[in-house]
């Protein structure tokens, strides 16, 4: 949570280069591919950085909450979730579009995961109603585990569009 602030006036330099880099250089075909997809990632890390602090603040809830089980689901998208995001930006780092079309792949796991822990927080409300709170905490962990996936997914996409030039957003995985 303490990182928030420096990941916000990160994302403020980035983005200010790029602009400089545009106005000053005005690049073209590649060059300006790799500008725009470092603008949009750059905007992808720094709500992932939100996302981040959002599930640090309902785990601390949760903490100081009375226990609770947690899905054994959870682990599983959580483990899925931060080895995409490593794979997300090892794609960005090596412009490697095969590991980012990797990670557009692994999305449907992540995603499988947070419908099964949907369900099991919908019938843990009905049977445990005095433990709605915490259960309600729990699925918004897996929510915003989920979206950090889908960050890394759109991370994936813009390093499919800077290496080819080729836009495969809202398109099923190749």
């Amino acid at each position: 949570m303490a990182s928030d602030e420096e990941i916000d006036r990160m994302e403020v330099e980035v983005e200010e280069e790029c602009l400089k880099i545009l106005a000053l250089y005005q690049p073209v075909a590649a060059d300006l591919r790799f500008v725009v997809a470092v603008l949009k990632i750059n905007n992808d890390l720094e709500r992932m950085g939100d996302l981040a602090r959002n599930i640090a603040k309902r785990v601390a809830q949760l903490a100081r909450a009375e226990p609770v089980d947690l899905p054994p689901e959870i682990r599983t998208m959580a483990s899925l979730t931060q080895e995409m995001v490593k794979q997300c930006l090892d794609a960005v780092v090596n412009a490697d579009p095969s590991l980012a079309r990797q990670v557009r792949e692994e999305d449907d796991a992540v995603d499988e995961a947070r419908m099964q822990i949907r369900q099991k927080i919908l019938r843990g409300i009905k049977s445990s109603p005095d433990r709605v709170e915490s259960l309600l905490r729990i699925n918004s962990v897996s929510k915003h585990i989920e979206r950090l996936a889908d960050m890394a997914t759109s991370i994936a996409e813009d390093v499919i569009y800077m290496v080819e030039g080729e836009i495969v957003r809202h398109r099923i995985t190749d």
